[in-house]
C-alpha cells in the first residue's frame, strides 16, 4: 500500500486573494477542521435526496 504525501501547504481564498499557508500549527487547524465537516456530512446518496426533497417544495 502506498503512503499518502502528507499536507504541507493550504490554499486559502481571502477577500484580497489567495493566502498559502504552510505553519504546521496552522495546518493541523485547517486538517480538524476538515475533519469535522467530513464527520458531519451526509454521503452522496442522502445528500441528493436531501435535495431532491427540497426541490420539491419550492
Amino acid at each position: 500500500m502506498a503512503k499518502v504525501p502528507q499536507l504541507d501547504t493550504v490554499q486559502e481564498d481571502t477577500g484580497h486573494g489567495s493566502l498559502f499557508i504552510y505553519a504546521n500549527a496552522k495546518l493541523h487547524r485547517y486538517r480538524g477542521r476538515l475533519d469535522r465537516i467530513s464527520s458531519i456530512a451526509l454521503d452522496p446518496a442522502p445528500s441528493l435526496d436531501l435535495i431532491r426533497c427540497i426541490a420539491k417544495e419550492l
